[in-house]
């Protein structure tokens, strides 16, 4: 099997965001051959049709949408903000599925890790980005799902995930997800 390139799209821009810890960690638990990396959403111009229409897309928007498409998966950590998904995340989803016709995301092996300090897990943007999902043609790893609450007992002052039950999830998690990328990438 050959070397596999994963994005991982963090949503959540706050500097001590609860998700970019559990992103960090996630990246640190992948097999050697596998290369996880945070693609950086803060300076993505939000999505206006008129800017592809008119063939002047920000060169941000190029760049992402090349970073996308060299991808062998995708995975989504994400908080839930008004019970769905952060506006950067989304913002991030319409700028690789367009101009119409060029969806970058399409048939690429995905997963979602829902983060919140709350019970709810972030259960509602969860299930919102696995919409979005569908019908960009992400394919879902749809087992085991992973929705992370009371996020902040299992962290500690450094962002720093410390509990071992969650330490443990986290890597059935991504062999779980590894398996599903080679699955998905060596189809393609």
């Amino acid at each position: 099997m050959s070397n596999k390139t994963i994005g991982i799209f963090v949503g959540s821009l706050r500097r001590a965001s609860y998700s970019r810890s559990i992103a960090n960690f996630v990246a640190s638990l992948a097999p050697e051959r596998y290369n996880m990396q945070v693609i950086e959403l803060a300076n993505l111009p939000m999505y206006n049709q008129d800017l592809d229409d008119d063939g002047n897309p920000p060169d941000a928007w190029t760049a992402f949408r090349a970073a996308v498409k060299e991808l062998d998966g995708l995975l989504f950590v994400t908080p839930e903000y008004n019970r769905s998904v952060p506006a950067v995340l989304k913002n991030a989803l319409d700028v690789g599925s367009r101009p119409y016709g060029q969806n970058v995301w399409n048939g690429k092996a995905g997963g979602i890790i829902s983060v919140s300090p709350g019970n709810l897990s972030a259960f509602g943007a969860n299930h919102h980005l696995r919409q979005s999902m569908v019908f960009l043609n992400i394919l879902q790893l749809q087992q085991p799902e992973a929705y992370l609450g009371n996020v902040t007992s299992v962290l500690n002052v450094h962002g720093e995930v410390i509990n071992e039950a969650t330490q443990n999830f986290l890597q059935q998690y991504v062999d779980a997800f590894v398996n599903w990328v080679d699955f998905i990438s060596d189809k393609n």
